[in-house]
């Protein structure tokens, strides 16, 4: 099949099933409003993922793919972001929209789709460093990062406070990369290409 004729299937798709519509909206409004406000709205989380259980119960992809399929993802998409909000490397309203966006996809799914959000995630901070021309800076905190762990290791102490080490390069709105990432994923797979 052409790429062509995949893009035609999924705006088939799209049309003849909202599950991947309604995802693709809710996804964008939560990367939208993490732009504006850095912060996503657990209305719109725990909305849409009330949705993907309810709609996958009621309507599923397949004989196997219905309620403890989108439970699955939603679990799965947890488990995977969980670590980084412990680390407060990403808030929890990214756990949560990717939570979301798990039970939309399954599980799956839903694995491949955060190794596509990693990826987006990772060319939206080279994006974000080179663009305010935060390298110099960037080189600094990995520099201290490094040096704190190295600290921790030889000598079993705990290490400094964030607040103790230089200030980081800034926050980027993560749920651009959610949205980014799984989207393209969708879409990647629906033309052959995830």
């Amino acid at each position: 099949m052409s790429e062509f004729g995949a893009l035609l299937d999924l705006l088939r798709m799209l049309l003849v099933d909202p599950r991947t519509a309604v995802l693709f909206a809710l996804l964008i409004a939560g990367a939208w409003r993490d732009c504006l406000s850095m912060r996503i709205p657990n209305g719109l989380t725990y909305g849409g993922a009330t949705f993907a259980l309810i709609y996958s119960a009621i309507v599923p992809f397949s004989a196997h793919a219905g309620f403890w399929w989108a439970f699955g993802g939603l679990c799965t998409g947890l488990l995977l972001m969980l670590p980084l909000y412990m680390l407060r490397v990403m808030g929890a309203g990214d756990v949560k929209l990717m939570a979301m966006a798990g039970a939309f996809l399954g599980l799956s799914e839903t694995p491949m789709a955060v190794l596509w959000v990693f990826l987006a995630g990772g060319l939206f901070a080279i994006g974000h460093v080179l663009t305010h021309r935060l390298l110099g800076r960037l080189a600094h905190s990995l520099r201290d990062m490094a040096g704190q762990l190295m600290l921790t290791a030889t000598t079993g102490t705990r290490p400094a406070s964030p607040a103790a080490l230089k200030q980081s390069v800034g926050k980027l709105p993560y749920g651009m990369a959610i949205a980014a990432g799984t989207i393209s994923y969708v879409v990647a797979r629906q033309i052959g290409y995830a």
